[in-house]
């Protein structure tokens, strides 16, 4: 009536030791299965997040159970629960409906948890993930103890309204919640979506760059950086138009200095395809002072990873090079400046695209350069094609102001 399974394994053991030594996967999620324990595994996903789950069939149906998150179920009383699941399995207790039953009225907070677990660290990039935590973590004091059901429509439209001033962070907060419950209805916590029907707000495209003095200042400020490994990150960002989540996580496999091409796979890619880009000589020039490597990450990382994000230098070199606007607020006893950059870390690619386009450089050859899908996408720098416009129409200016200069003969 009943068994556990999972893939054959050949004397794997999940002990403490084996739990520790989880390498991370580039992206979504990899389970490593038991030998002994039919259908017992641990799980790890791009975030780092580990957990103990079972596989078991009952009925004809199979499931996945989660025993535990890591370390709050260690690997010796994740086995031991294991061994106790597969016995109630065998006599026709379903361990995921016996689950279900004792959740009473779920939370907002259980929602965004079973949200990050079950959709977002498996479906989304590590750094989209990030984002979406800290979204989330700021909806939590609101609403963390909220029952799913409810939170009305009104308390969405009281949100947007909170968030008017920043309407781009709005819209992304209402999709983000709208994913959310599309969920809670298929996972059955209510049975309507209160998002659906709430407008966004109206965007307009943002289209920062730096001007070629900020960019002259940027270099001064990275030349003197302490860390000359995140400096090197932000050189390549400005250098290849590439996305900050692209390149961190690049490895260096994924270069040909030979050729002079990067490879990202499609794993990487925002548009989910693999992308062959060819690379300018500074960005060579870049990548063999770096000194390339057969493998490993381009730009490391604690615990021997990737690095994760350039939040903090790219503030600390914003303030070095003066693009930044200080903030004063009052503290507890004194007050504190903050700095805030002028410019998102995204803007060097915006930065990239529009010099090359203001330099003549054709819109379908910045579109391929850039990686993009549709050229609409690249058609938001068209109007920096101006300079080069006016370059190419001077052409005829010199030429008609030159002629007649020279009697022809009669």
């Amino acid at each position: 009536m009943s068994k556990t399974e999972g893939p054959k394994t050949k004397d794997k053991i999940i002990n403490e030791d084996f739990v520790k030594k989880l390498d991370r996967p580039l992206r979504g999620q990899h389970i490593e299965w038991d030998s002994k324990i039919p259908g017992f595994g641990v799980r790890i996903n791009a975030g780092g997040a580990i957990a103990f789950v079972l596989n078991y069939t009952l009925n004809g149906r199979r499931r996945r159970f989660k025993i535990g998150r890591y370390p709050a179920w260690n690997a010796t009383t994740a086995r031991e629960e294991a061994k106790a699941l597969s016995v109630g399995i065998d006599r026709g207790t379903d361990p995921q409906d016996q689950k279900l039953k004792s959740q009473s009225e779920p939370t907002f907070r259980e929602l965004a948890e079973r949200y990050l677990e079950e959709h977002a660290e498996t479906h989304k990039r590590a750094s989209s993930v990030r984002t979406d935590r800290g979204k989330i973590r700021r909806l939590l004091p609101l609403w963390g103890g909220l029952q799913v059901k409810a939170i009305s429509q009104d308390r969405i439209e009281k949100l947007k309204r909170d968030l008017k001033g920043t309407p781009y962070h709005a819209n992304r907060t209402l999709a983000l919640l709208s994913k959310m419950f599309n969920l809670s209805v298929k996972w059955k916590y209510r049975t309507d979506n209160p998002v659906k029907g709430i407008e966004k707000f109206k965007e307009h495209p943002r289209d920062f760059h730096l001007t070629e003095q900020q960019v002259v200042s940027l270099k001064q400020a990275l030349d003197a950086y302490h860390n000359q490994n995140a400096a090197d990150a932000i050189r390549l960002l400005l250098l290849t138009g590439a996305r900050e989540g692209e390149t961190l996580i690049a490895d260096w496999t994924q270069f040909d200095l030979k050729l002079g091409v990067w490879t990202k796979p499609s794993h990487h890619t925002k548009e989910n395809k693999e992308e062959h880009i060819p690379l300018n000589d500074d960005a060579l020039a870049l990548l063999r002072k770096m000194g390339p490597q057969k493998s490993g990450p381009l730009f490391p990382g604690k615990n021997g990873g990737s690095r994760v994000t350039l939040r903090k230098p790219w503030i600390q070199i914003c303030k070095a090079a003066g693009l930044v606007t200080s903030v004063e607020r009052l503290g507890k006893k004194r007050w504190i400046t903050r700095y805030r950059p002028n410019f998102h870390i995204h803007d060097l690619r915006h930065t990239y695209a529009s010099w090359l386009v203001s330099n003549g450089v054709p819109l379908y050859d910045v579109s391929k350069l850039m990686g993009h899908t549709r050229m609409q996408t690249t058609e938001r720098y068209a109007h920096h094609a101006d300079a080069s416009l006016r370059r190419a129409t001077n052409v005829f200016g010199k030429l008609f102001r030159g002629a007649g200069g020279k009697k022809g003969k009669r």
